[in-house]
């Protein structure tokens, strides 16, 4: 299986999409309940949501082939927890965010096999995003590292409530400077279609924490979109209407980060 698909763009902007994969390689799913098989909690269809948007800008897009049930690539590798005291899944997860079971019992992944799933799939996505950010950055002094996510609209296990539709998390402001924070909940507070929210559930996973160094010229901005306003959250069906007017607005979100 192919770790992932790296396009080179242009422009001062890379978009990383690590929970857009959903192969699980034959040897995993066998092990897996059925449920689990379909890889539920991937985010589904966001590089579809993207890549107009990407090749529009001409930023470059990083994008998965695996499951994040293979192992989670906005965790840290030794699978130290992002919220500590939350329920949360973790770096190569035994449950899904119904907080049911992903594997027939017994059949769960031993420490050596998480630690084979690192090697083989984490670290070569890390390689490819920290490469990349480099040559953009050599490039151009300055680089945005965009984490593209979405998630089911309601997920009991993690959030109460509804979720807001946009989510944008810069680790409270660690991961990028205040003037691009600003500019883009200015962007948020202009418009009055979607309902959104800065750091507050998702702040940011690994990869927005770890890599927005802004004072070394990167900055990092992850955004969080609920499902409901692009797709069907039951059959998985991408909406086309709804999704074009998403793109409205994430379009605007993503030229702040380039101008």
């Amino acid at each position: 299986m192919s770790n992932y698909t790296l396009h080179r763009g242009t422009a001062p902007l890379l978009i990383s999409l690590p929970h857009d994969g959903s192969a699980i390689p034959a040897a995993i799913a066998d092990r897996m309940l059925p449920a689990a098989r379909r890889s539920v909690d991937t985010d589904w269809h966001v590089g579809r949501l993207y890549e107009p948007l990407a090749k529009a800008l001409g930023a470059s897009v990083l994008r998965p082939v695996a499951s994040r049930y293979v192992v989670d690539l906005n965790r840290p590798a030794d699978g130290q927890a992002l919220y500590p005291g939350r329920r949360e899944t973790g770096l190569v997860s035994t449950i899904g965010f119904n907080g049911e079971p992903l594997y027939l019992d017994g059949a769960e992944p031993t420490a050596d096999e998480i630690q084979r799933r690192v090697n083989e799939f984490w670290r070569p996505y890390h390689d490819a995003l920290s490469q990349e950010l480099e040559r953009l950055r050599a490039e151009h002094g300055r680089v945005v590292l965009w984490e593209g996510h979405s998630i089911r609209s309601r997920v009991p296990m993690l959030f109460d409530g509804q979720l807001p539709d946009f989510n944008l998390g810069t680790a409270d402001g660690a991961s990028c400077d205040n003037t691009l924070q600003q500019q883009l909940r200015a962007a948020l507070e202009g418009q009055s279609q979607y309902s959104f929210v800065v750091n507050g559930r998702f702040k940011g996973g690994y990869i927005t924490r770890h890599y927005g160094r802004p004072e070394s010229g990167v900055h990092a901005v992850q955004l969080e979109l609920a499902q409901l306003n692009y797709m069907d959250e039951d059959s998985f069906a991408y909406d086309e209407a709804k999704a074009s007017l998403l793109q409205a607005t994430m379009g605007q979100l993503l030229r702040l980060c380039i101008e």
